[in-house]
């Protein structure tokens, strides 16, 4: 009987500054690799076909969740193991990916700790640390859910999570002009899955932000962090207030016509 297969599958777009060291960290243990492009106009196609000649484009953006479940549909391997590009496998967390799949464990997923960096700190505290996710499992047991934004992996209630051995580096924003490319995508696609559905009020965006702050930087010992924790409360402040602002923006423009 072979050994099952393991597949490394992104969803990328204008990744060309992280993806080569993400991709390096897997290239010579994993059977397959597969990448979704949702458009870039950066050199992301040419490094990913270095790597791999499973790239693929698909133009018309669904959201996270569904970006992610299409890309699945490409995998041909047993077990699927989900990476962004801006994310790199350690060597201890490599040996004990190899391991279960090796062991090949029924009714399992399996969650790994992201150590992130942001701004060339890592950071340790601000509710960044731990980061459980879950991104290994056998691909014809489960896949993503629809969320357009926050998408996460939907584990059959019979199944176990389990947590892996070993980090997952995530270099997150290296600049401000990054983080708010980043979360602008996020921020739309976060109103667009509320509206209609979540009401809301610049008393509710501001109450939010506040709240937000105070989670981060106290509630969850940003402060430790030092500057960077500051700067990491004010904009994740900001980033939900614009999210709330949005919201009720829409509303307001509906109500008026």
């Amino acid at each position: 009987m072979s050994a099952p297969t393991l597949a490394v599958a992104l969803i990328v777009k204008n990744e060309e500054k992280h993806l080569a060291a993400c991709l390096d960290t897997v290239k010579d243990w994993v059977d397959e690799i597969v990448i979704l492009d949702s458009g870039s106009t950066d050199q992301t196609e040419e490094i990913a076909r270095q790597y791999t000649d499973k790239f693929y484009v698909n133009l018309q953006w669904p959201g996270f969740g569904p970006q992610r479940q299409l890309a699945q549909g490409y995998v041909e391997s047993d077990y699927i193991l989900w990476l962004d590009a801006d994310e790199q496998v350690t060597t201890e967390l490599k040996q004990h990916i190899q391991q279960v799949i090796k062991e090949n464990k029924p009714n399992c997923v399996y969650k790994v700790d992201r150590l992130s960096t942001a701004f060339g700190k890592k950071i340790k505290y601000s509710g960044w640390s731990p980061d459980w996710v879950t991104r290994l499992y056998k691909t014809t047991d489960t896949q993503y859910n629809e969320a357009l934004v926050h998408e996460s992996v939907v584990v059959p209630s019979s199944y176990q999570v389990i947590a892996l051995k070993g980090k997952l580096l995530h270099n997150t924003f290296d600049e401000l002009s990054q983080y708010t490319r980043k979360t602008s995508l996020y921020m739309k696609s976060w109103a667009d899955q509320r509206e209609g559905k979540k009401k809301s009020s610049l008393f509710s965006a501001i109450s939010h932000a506040f709240f937000r702050f105070i989670k981060m930087y106290f509630i969850k010992l940003g402060f430790l962090d030092g500057r960077h924790g500051l700067l990491l409360a004010i904009l994740s402040a900001n980033t939900t207030f614009t999210r709330y602002a949005d919201l009720w923006l829409r509303d307001y423009q509906k109500s008026k016509k």
